[in-house]
């Protein structure tokens, strides 16, 4: 039986690299390739098997650890690595914070990333080996705003995107196919769950978990 693994990362070569390393890992495997975040719900919906998804930290849709934290909150179930261009121990340890079940630098070798798949598959946390022996004694940091983005539903996820993006409710709409009264609704319920109380609110505080992730990397850079 084929083991299914979503690939999601905005850069085709990037992909490419990743779907080698896949199918070196595993032998009989099923690889779907997005884009976005928006993209990479309607893959996890289109295949609620999946076995694992490998995830770029920085794609459209997503500010920072945002993304993470809203596919650990809708499906536990479903290991999330994160594929990212960072390798500061800050970084890395606040996406095992959130959940990830490893993290693998862009600037792994392909037999590297292949063994760091194959283990995740496996059931096992995979860190490279010179950071995992550090990776304690990085300090451990927890987010209330983290668990509330992690409570909001697919499509108020993606109009929190949509959002942060700038559109209006009108292109939201349009975008999604439903009515505005649909956008405002989903609105309203993700400005109560996030507890903010408009849109301005809502997009600061999304674009803090990027500028987190930076402001880890330069501490620990």
């Amino acid at each position: 039986m084929s083991q299914q693994i979503i690939i999601a990362d905005d850069h085709p070569l990037f992909r490419a690299a990743l779907k080698q390393a896949v199918t070196q890992a595993v032998r009989f495997v099923d690889v779907v390739e997005v884009e976005s975040i928006a993209t990479l719900q309607d893959a996890v919906v289109a295949n609620p098997d999946a076995d694992l998804v490998l995830l770029d930290l920085n794609m459209p849709g997503a500010h920072g650890f945002s993304g993470l934290v809203f596919m650990r909150g809708q499906y536990p179930g479903l290991p999330v690595v994160i594929v990212s261009g960072s390798e500061e121990l800050q970084v890395i340890r606040r996406a095992i914070d959130y959940g990830a079940s490893g993290f693998i630098p862009k600037s792994a070798p392909l037999d590297e990333i292949s063994q760091a798949i194959q283990a995740v598959l496996n059931g096992e946390v995979w860190l490279p080996a010179d950071v995992a022996a550090k990776i304690d004694s990085v300090k451990a940091e927890h987010s209330d705003f983290s668990e509330r983005l992690a409570t909001l539903t697919p499509q108020q996820f993606r109009v929190l995107g949509m959002l942060t993006e700038g559109m209006l409710n009108k292109q939201i709409a349009y975008d999604l196919d439903v009515s505005e009264a649909t956008v405002k609704a989903h609105i309203t319920a993700l400005f109560r769950k996030l507890g903010v109380r408009n849109r301005t609110q809502a997009v600061i505080a999304v674009q803090q978990m990027e500028v987190e992730q930076q402001q880890q990397a330069a501490h620990s850079g």
